[in-house]
């Protein structure tokens, strides 16, 4: 009997623990704060119930805003620079969205080795599991594989913390076993990150990161503007955002980015500035 009240006790204690753990961050206690207020206010005085509404809106308005302004912290942790200890080494961090492509991707990596550079290919899990030795190459010439969900929604930024917590761990769980390495940070599809993501990435152990500078290299038509863009203030501790996978106009994608790319890597080599993965920026080790 006492087992079984112990037990009961500790699944009670557990759900308590995991409800509190939603509303962690700040921006989210704030608005449970705002929201019982003003039904209080509403019930109470029901005359302002205007104003209880505005307030809500407001709320709203905040939280939308921590959504669409991707190198914001209002919702929580958001790494967009590398530590100054980084900075100081004169080290920067190219990193790759929406890959790996089995065309483009390989003709990075062999770019990357060209200049012993090193990246982090932010990688959505159902192409890891498509391509599974290319995976790995991105792990054995020295580069990080890190989480950008399992197969980039783009009503991601609309999700609860149910279905963030499933597409993440979904992600984490088919990367570690197709390449033996966990990773350790994330970026939100387009860097919209959802009010409950940074609980959702407390919880999973993975670090939120976006970017200092991108470079839109998908909406291109040439190189120049995705280089001004980058290039534009560049400096060491940077974290720089291009693509290795996207369907649309493939062909000119990846000529614009293996141009960009070349280019990129001789100023770094020029201004004696290195490209390191994320893990490494940070004194990360990989997991295995």
């Amino acid at each position: 009997m006492n087992n079984r009240l112990q037990s009961s006790n500790a699944a009670e204690g557990a759900r308590r623990n995991a409800a509190r753990h939603w509303f962690t961050t700040p921006a989210l206690q704030a608005s449970v704060g705002v929201h019982i207020g003003c039904v209080l206010l509403a019930l109470l005085y029901p005359g302002f119930w205007q104003w209880a509404l505005g307030a809500v809106l407001l709320n709203h308005l905040i939280l939308t805003t921590g959504v669409l302004l991707t190198k914001s912290r209002i919702l929580g942790p958001n790494m967009t620079r590398l530590p100054a200890a980084a900075a100081n080494r004169g080290e920067i961090s190219i990193t790759f969205d929406d890959g790996p492509d089995p065309e483009v991707t390989p003709l990075v990596l062999d770019l990357l080795d060209q200049y012993n550079a090193k990246a982090s290919f932010f990688c959505m899990a159902n192409k890891v599991s498509s391509c599974p030795e290319l995976a790995r190459e991105i792990v054995k010439r020295g580069h990080s594989i890190e989480n950008h969900t399992n197969s980039h929604p783009y009503a991601f930024a609309f999700f609860g913390p149910g279905c963030i917590l499933r597409e993440i761990k979904s992600a984490q769980d088919a990367i570690y076993s197709v390449t033996g390495v966990i990773p350790k940070f994330f970026r939100a599809p387009m860097g919209f990150r959802p009010p409950f993501l940074s609980p959702a990435l407390d919880r999973i152990g993975l670090r939120s990161v976006t970017w200092t500078r991108r470079g839109f290299d998908t909406f291109a038509k040439s190189p120049e503007p995705v280089l001004r863009r980058l290039l534009h203030d560049l400096a060491a501790g940077d974290i720089l955002l291009l693509h290795d996978g996207r369907p649309e106009q493939k062909k000119i994608n990846q000529q614009i980015l293996l141009e960009v790319l070349t280019r990129l890597l001789e100023h770094l080599r020029a201004n004696n500035l290195r490209s390191v993965s994320l893990p490494t920026g940070t004194h990360h080790k990989p997991e295995v």
